[in-house]
């Protein structure tokens, strides 16, 4: 199993940074590697998407329940994919009124031993640079 865990310190406030990751529907525009995204069903409590990611020739799609406490986290459960298991957290720690902790913890194992080397290696790489890539979409949304 791989386990990533990731954190920022950011000048915007949780509720800034929860809602640009719970804005599922703009992955595309900025995620790389997310080639697409389709939400599948949302609440005031909870979003269901569909992401699918592409890089290095590999295209695969997987879809995820998340379970929104606004601001403080998201968690993420999986409904379908290439994984046998899949959970992650994201949490928005409140560090002042105008800046937050962002931490995404995140376990997955893949199911297919043949091409999980190759998907497990893309999937770390684009989780690994999950944070990064809200860090600096945060910049280009709030300035």
């Amino acid at each position: 199993m791989t386990t990533i865990t990731r954190s920022a310190l950011v000048m915007y406030t949780a509720e800034q940074m929860f809602d640009l990751v719970n804005d599922v529907r703009r992955y595309p525009e900025f995620l790389d590697g997310c080639k697409s995204t389709e939400v599948i069903n949302e609440g005031d409590d909870f979003i269901e998407a569909r992401l699918t990611i592409a890089k290095a020739g590999l295209n695969q799609s997987f879809s995820t329940h998340n379970r929104l406490v606004r601001p403080e986290k998201m968690e993420m459960e999986l409904l379908d994919g290439p994984f046998t298991r899949f959970h992650g957290v994201w949490h928005f720690q409140k560090l002042s009124d105008q800046a937050c902790k962002v931490s995404l913890d995140m376990e997955f194992e893949v199911t297919n031993k043949l091409t999980g080397v190759a998907l497990g290696a893309v999937f770390k790489q684009v989780a690994n640079m999950m944070v990064d890539a809200f860090v600096k979409r945060a910049k280009v949304v709030y300035g």
